[in-house]
């Protein structure tokens, strides 16, 4: 005699208080979300720093989803900056912040301009670059063994000779290489308004800040060349990758395609005007 007579689904249903067929039932988003699974592998081994929100972009997804997925396999970018601190200083500089409170709706309005240092084979090399704000795009860089007048000003120059254009503004943190009276003459001969961060608030120059720590981060280990002449291509490559293909998370694109999409929209605008 059977003691533990066997349990009906109806039965068992019945007891947990929840209709038959939802025993049968497999989660459709489980097995979606698996479907996707080597989409978003794929756009992640593609671009280590991917978070979820450029996942999202690149896959015309939901960042609702594209988080979702990620946490539910344990997805984290390969490559993740950690942000800095910083204190305040209330010193009055000799130019004064111009872009604290200006949004540019159009380029060459606002540049930015700053260098880092990259640490090669027990030395020191500076990187300087020049930013669009509006496009968020890298105009000009230059690199050098020291930090100097012609580091920064060969890298503005090289964003004026490639974008063809000078900037309204052109931000830059307080330093020497900034204030020397070659590079301010240099602003003011291209007619060029002169804007400082206060000193020690690198946050005010935080289209660059931003840039160079996710820049480093994904340039990587440069241990890994042999020579100099590999780690300067590596350095070109890595611009060339940001400007054109990277997504930007604030413009949901890569800075070439955003400001080729400005253009297109400036084209039709004025075709209207003039029909």
């Amino acid at each position: 005699m059977n003691n533990n007579p066997k349990i009906t689904k109806k039965a068992l249903a019945k007891k947990l208080g929840v209709s038959r067929s939802s025993l049968y039932y497999k989660s459709k988003i489980n097995v979606k979300d698996l479907e996707l699974l080597p989409k978003v592998l794929k756009i992640m081994e593609e671009n280590p720093s991917y978070g979820h929100r450029r996942v999202a972009i690149a896959l015309g997804f939901s960042k609702g989803k594209a988080s979702r997925i990620m946490k539910k396999f344990n997805l984290q970018p390969k490559k993740q900056r950690r942000k800095p601190k910083y204190q305040s200083n209330q010193d009055i500089n000799k130019y004064p912040n111009l872009v604290k409170n200006i949004c540019p709706i159009a380029p060459n309005i606002i540049w930015a301009s700053d260098f880092t240092y990259i640490k090669f084979e027990n030395k020191f090399f500076y990187l300087a670059t020049v930013i669009d704000i509006f496009s968020k795009k890298v105009l000009g860089w230059h690199i050098l063994k020291h930090h100097n007048t012609d580091l920064v000003r060969l890298a503005l120059l090289d964003a004026v000779k490639n974008s063809e254009a000078t900037p309204e503004i052109l931000h830059s943190d307080l330093g020497s290489e900034y204030e020397s009276r070659e590079y301010t003459n240099l602003q003011k001969g291209l007619e060029i308004q002169i804007s400082r961060s206060k000193l020690g608030s690198p946050w005010e120059n935080g289209f660059q800040e931003s840039f160079y720590s996710q820049f480093k981060l994904e340039l990587g280990d440069v241990s890994r060349f042999k020579h100099f002449g590999d780690l300067i291509e590596a350095i070109h490559l890595q611009i060339n990758y940001y400007n054109k293909s990277r997504i930007h998370s604030k413009l949901k694109m890569s800075p070439d395609k955003f400001f080729t999409k400005y253009q297109l929209s400036l084209k039709l605008l004025k075709t209207k005007l003039i029909l």
